[in-house]
């Protein structure tokens, strides 16, 4: 069994947590880095290979602009997304827009922006021929789908689930048909897109995915005449929540994914296709933590662990059942010899990180580090029982310390209520006050 350490000590956290009071995420710049450089030499071989990093996993600009150091750009779901990168500086080719149910204006916005546009139902041709109408701009040269193969899936599990149960995607003739209009309403190059699967733990998931991908995109060039510019493999690619688990090797991801290249799209005269990916989770994932502190315990049924952190905090635990390995700070090489359930202040029952989690003996005042949160754990916050979502902090290559997304407040809750003026008559907290 594998250890997992965090990336910043006990006393570097308690000094941090003295400027900026627990609950906080904090993402490590350094190792954000490494990952980055990594999936780049991977996919070298690759000369137009591009990562689209999925904004939904952590929009945070300051997150996303180490990622486009190493020429990273965005895959974004949603205008709001799109506003959020378009006000970073972002345009054209950095944009994947890949959507489902997509309402009008939200194409047209991606069409400004010059977007690379994934479509993910056949009916959306015509919505997106009708929304350049309105933006007044000629259909893109190229156009990506989103394909659903059906069946089973080996690599599928319980996040996502197999592709015939999957609300995603274009059947294999829909792509075909699909093809076809693109051509005809003169759409140049067409984009092959796939997610079937999400945190795989396999260095054959993206492999097996290209071999679908690849074949799709020859049967498209051989039967609709079409070009086929870009595979875009997506995300998928999970990491090791549990220390047991073993990690992914990008290196040899990237490897069998060469290989299904030249054994499929090489002898097809196809060579010149670039690949794409959307990671987000593999991107970030580990390289975030959610810091909390503990503020009371209680001994029932079960030894319970009362946290200042919540499932409005994180909410995987308590929507997938999710694995999230916790280290009490200071404590890190004492036996796990206690059984602890964790849990937030939310009226649910479900309002647990951790059921029965073996730690070493836990006081009240000890911090906790919540490993790998940097990929949907903010981003998926909310504000039930009126909790506030925490800041977000960055821990520098130099040791030093970013406040990079301020904790919420009172105020924010209330900003879209009518009745706003009220909270001008409310006790402000310290941190309001002017």
């Amino acid at each position: 069994m594998s250890t997992k350490r965090p990336f910043a000590s006990a006393s570097v956290l308690e000094s941090i947590a003295a400027q900026y009071p627990t609950p906080f995420y904090i993402y490590d710049e350094a190792g954000i880095r490494a990952n980055a450089q990594r999936l780049v030499d991977a996919f070298a071989w690759n000369p137009g290979f591009k990562e689209y990093f999925a904004v939904k996993a952590t929009p945070n600009p300051a997150l996303i602009d180490i990622l486009r150091e190493y020429g990273a750009g965005v895959d974004c779901s949603s205008e709001t997304e799109l506003l959020l990168v378009e006000a970073m500086g972002m345009s054209g080719d950095d944009i994947m827009f890949s959507s489902n149910d997509t309402p009008a204006g939200e194409f047209e916005h991606a069409l400004r922006l010059g977007a690379t546009i994934n479509l993910d139902d056949i009916t959306h041709i015509p919505a997106l021929a009708s929304a350049c109408e309105r933006a007044g701009v000629d259909l893109p040269d190229t156009v990506s789908l989103r394909f659903n193969p059906g069946g089973d899936f080996a690599f599928a599990n319980g996040i996502f689930g197999s592709p015939e149960g999957a609300k995603f995607g274009l059947t294999e003739p829909q792509m075909l048909e699909a093809a076809r209009q693109l051509r005809d309403l003169g759409v140049e190059h067409i984009g092959v897109h796939a997610l079937l699967a999400s945190n795989t733990l396999s260095n054959d998931y993206y492999p097996t995915l290209a071999r679908t991908l690849f074949a799709m995109a020859v049967r498209i060039e051989r039967e609709v005449g079409v070009d086929v510019s870009l595979v875009n493999l997506s995300g998928g690619v999970g990491i090791s929540y549990k220390p047991e688990d073993e990690d992914n090797d990008i290196t040899l991801i990237g490897e069998g994914v060469r290989q299904a290249y030249e054994e499929i799209l090489v002898p097809a005269g196809m060579g010149d296709v670039a690949i794409a990916t959307e990671l987000g989770r593999f991107m970030m994932g580990p390289y975030g933590a959610l810091v909390t502190r503990v503020i009371h315990t209680k001994d029932t049924y079960h030894h319970y662990l009362g946290v200042d952190a919540c499932a409005a905090n994180l909410m995987r635990p308590m929507l997938y059942g999710a694995y999230h390995h916790i280290t009490v700070m200071g404590k890190e090489d004492r036996p796990c010899d206690h059984l602890y359930d964790v849990v937030g202040m939310l009226c649910e029952n479900s309002d647990r990180l951790a059921d029965d989690r073996a730690l070493p003996e836990v006081q009240v005042g000890d911090l906790l580090f919540i490993h790998d949160t940097g990929a949907h754990g903010h981003s998926m916050g909310y504000n039930y029982n009126g909790r506030l979502r925490s800041a977000e902090l960055l821990l520098q290559e130099d040791g030093s310390v970013r406040l990079i997304r301020r904790a919420e407040t009172p105020a924010d809750y209330f900003a879209t209520l009518d009745v706003l003026p009220v909270y001008d008559r409310l006790p402000k907290r310290k941190s309001e006050r002017p």
